[in-house]
């Protein structure tokens, strides 16, 4: 990751499942700026019957003008129950992963609306995860930080448990996917 890159979250939401071929269809019916899926990660989680998307878009931190929003309809495509939300744009505070969770890991990834007391959680963890942080870049950013775990699966649980005390505005275990080129 290079220093002047921006990290843009796209955070979708839906209480059906969908296929990666599914999702992939209703993403591509937004509208986005030159060079927005140069360099981009989409991941999803599940909990309690709600499926949760993030797209990551990697931009230099001189491109003001991205763009992702809905586009007109497709009448080939059906239209899905999906709640889309724009986090922001983040600069890289820390980053220690830029690879996915490896063969017995699993990603958290925690928006946090205030400073995290992340010197505390990463010592208590450090020889357990990986965590790359990421601070709201925009005045507008619907977070403060975001910040993503690389976590070996068994301690998952207890890593949850500890996000939780901190009061996050949000939470979840996200697997990534690749894009299905058409």
């Amino acid at each position: 990751m290079k220093s002047n890159e921006i990290v843009r979250f796209v955070c979708f939401e839906t209480s059906v499942s969908l296929s990666t071929e599914q999702f992939i269809a209703h993403w591509k019916q937004y509208t986005r700026s030159n060079h927005s899926d140069d360099n981009v990660i989409l991941q999803r989680s599940e909990n309690n019957g709600l499926f949760k998307y993030i797209s990551q878009h990697r931009v230099s931190s001189g491109e003001s003008d991205f763009v992702f929003e809905k586009a007109r309809r497709s009448s080939r495509v059906p239209e899905l129950e999906i709640k889309s939300k724009q986090a922001g744009g983040y600069s890289v505070l820390q980053m220690q992963r830029e690879d996915d969770a490896h063969k017995g890991e699993s990603k958290i990834i925690a928006f946090l609306s205030h400073p995290p007391e992340v010197a505390d959680i990463h010592n208590h963890f450090s020889s357990h995860c990986k965590l790359n942080i990421y601070e709201a870049y925009y005045e507008n950013c619907k977070y403060a930080y975001i910040m993503e775990f690389f976590v070996r699966d068994k301690y998952v649980p207890e890593l949850l448990e500890q996000l939780k005390i901190l009061k996050v505005d949000d939470i979840g275990v996200y697997k990534e996917f690749a894009m299905q080129e058409s």
